[in-house]
């Protein structure tokens, strides 16, 4: 018996019929269980692995090899800085050194509140507007050390219920690797990707 609600499972099997061959939808279900409890758990590991027909242990090799599957409670926020070739040579190090400053959460830890997770990254396929940096996945580019303090009081005194990543750019990115065309308008509203499919979207257009 599924131990997701009847509104999550009919996400799972909506997910399901995207896919050929059950176990191929073992990512995009890793993301819907990790909306349900706001990290990965070992239940949701083996809700997974039901769903896909795959043990429990192939379930988790998949979670285990990609960062992104977070095995443990994250807080509201995580901010994610990336610190690989570009973005190092544009001052990654110093965007997170600042927001681990402003924040006082080191890299890879959360704070007590539970409010703000702080973790440096590999890239995430901005070199052209590094220094670039996440919250809750959603995406600011061409940020400095200073902007990274103004996200961090910012993510504590505004704690918006939906992460936007338009807004952010605006208050506090700088160059991007090309235009923004499209307007986003929702964002994410926990700590996992927004995707419709997942029902993790909030704000726009449902």
């Amino acid at each position: 018996m599924s131990i997701w609600n009847e509104a999550t499972q009919e996400r799972a099997r909506s997910i399901l019929a995207r896919y050929p061959e059950r176990r191929s939808a073992v990512m995009p279900l890793l993301y819907l269980a990790m909306s349900v409890d706001g990290y990965l758990t070992d239940e949701g590991v083996a809700e997974v692995a039901e769903w896909t027909g795959l043990t429990p242990a192939q379930v988790l090799s998949v979670a285990s090899f990609y960062t992104m599957y977070k095995r443990e409670k994250k807080g509201k926020y995580l901010i994610s800085c990336c610190t690989s070739l570009s973005c190092m040579l544009a001052g990654g190090d110093d965007v997170l050194d600042a927001i681990e400053d402003e924040s006082g959460v080191p890299d890879g830890e959360t704070d007590e509140e539970g409010l703000l997770s702080v973790e440096h990254v590999e890239c995430i396929g901005a070199c052209g507007g590094a220094v670039a940096v996440q919250v809750n996945y959603e995406l600011i580019e061409g940020v400095t050390p200073e902007k990274g303090r103004a996200l961090v009081r910012w993510l504590k005194e505004a704690r918006p219920a939906v992460v936007n990543p338009d807004e952010m750019q605006t208050l506090f990115g700088g160059r991007t690797s090309f235009d923004w065309a499209i307007k986003e308008e929702g964002g994410a509203v926990g700590p996992f990707p927004a995707f419709q499919p997942l029902g993790t979207v909030g704000g726009g257009e449902e």
